[in-house]
């Protein structure tokens, strides 16, 4: 005797129920297992259990077994939807899952143990817009789940960027500046989930460049990197001529006011002592400055 018959059995007593009774009723619970089944086997994409609904967007919402109450329907822009019976339910920024427990809970009293499936039939106005003139514009499509390091690594190079000046609009205010730690630091604590509208602005740096000049033997300008020093730019520049003063040189900055200022290295005394403290860490837009002398 299988399960459902031992339970029949248990429920009707030695007699049971007649052949008919008990085949539909084992039916229906091997239908019900499948159903279950099923649903567990859809990809939470297609469910879309981490998507947040948006104005716009159109819904499958079904309830097995009763086709009448089961709809498609689309999200006014007031975030609403229309069911039948149930009439107006608040749909906008919940996710599938959350709008399906909501439904659950509301159909109860209009149908014994109800069981309600939604998903997204069609997504329509789930965008963040990334604009700055340290990247392309773009109009990136929210269709999944997807943090503001998984949107980086779309956006291509990024090495004109300003990442310590970018930051994250939502709702006109500003929810995450400098992208930094999280991009370049691997500082995945820093990570943000992007919602829907939001706005994400990368600007350009203003100079990428270190630029080399006086007693060196190619002065030019050099692509920064960071962490690069002053002896590192200074090598790429052809190291210095026999007439360089390495103690007279000089670093020129423009600090955050835009004011301009001085910073002077010795840098015979890192080539000579090992003094690692003349050996200053560089900034964008850095002059490097070596003096020139007889003696």
């Amino acid at each position: 005797m299988n399960g459902a018959a031992r339970c029949l059995a248990e429920e009707y007593g030695e007699g049971g129920p007649d052949r008919e009774t008990t085949a539909r009723t084992i039916m229906k619970t091997k239908i019900i297992i499948l159903l279950l089944l099923l649903l567990l086997l859809v990809p939470t994409v297609v469910r879309g259990s981490d998507y947040i609904i948006s104005e716009g967007d159109t819904l499958n919402i079904s309830v097995w077994g009763n086709k009448e109450l089961s709809a498609i329907v689309k999200v006014r822009p007031d975030g609403k939807i229309s069911l039948p019976a149930l009439g107006e339910v608040h749909a906008a920024d919940l996710t599938p899952l959350k709008l399906q427990n909501l439904l659950t809970e509301k159909m109860k009293s209009l149908v014994k143990n109800p069981l309600i499936t939604v998903t997204i039939d069609q997504v329509s106005n789930n965008k963040v817009y990334i604009f700055g003139g340290g990247v392309k514009a773009t109009v990136f499509d929210l269709t999944r789940r997807t943090t503001l390091l998984q949107l980086l690594c779309v956006l291509g190079d990024l090495t004109n960027a300003d990442i310590h000046e970018a930051y994250v609009l939502r709702n006109s205010e500003k929810i995450k500046k400098d992208f930094y730690r999280l991009f370049v630091k691997g500082r995945a604590e820093e990570d943000i989930v992007m919602n829907p509208d939001d706005v994400v602005f990368i600007p350009a740096l203003i100079d990428s460049n270190i630029y080399v000049i006086g007693a060196v033997n190619t002065p030019k300008p050099i692509t920064y990197r960071e962490g690069m020093t002053v002896m590192e730019a200074i090598l790429q520049a052809g190291g210095f001529t026999k007439y360089a003063r390495e103690n007279a040189t000089e670093v020129l900055r423009k600090d955050s006011s835009g004011r301009q200022v001085t910073i002077p290295v010795k840098l015979k005394r890192l080539m000579n002592d090992g003094d690692l403290n003349q050996n200053l860490a560089l900034k964008p837009g850095d002059y490097i400055v070596v003096s020139e002398g007889l003696f």
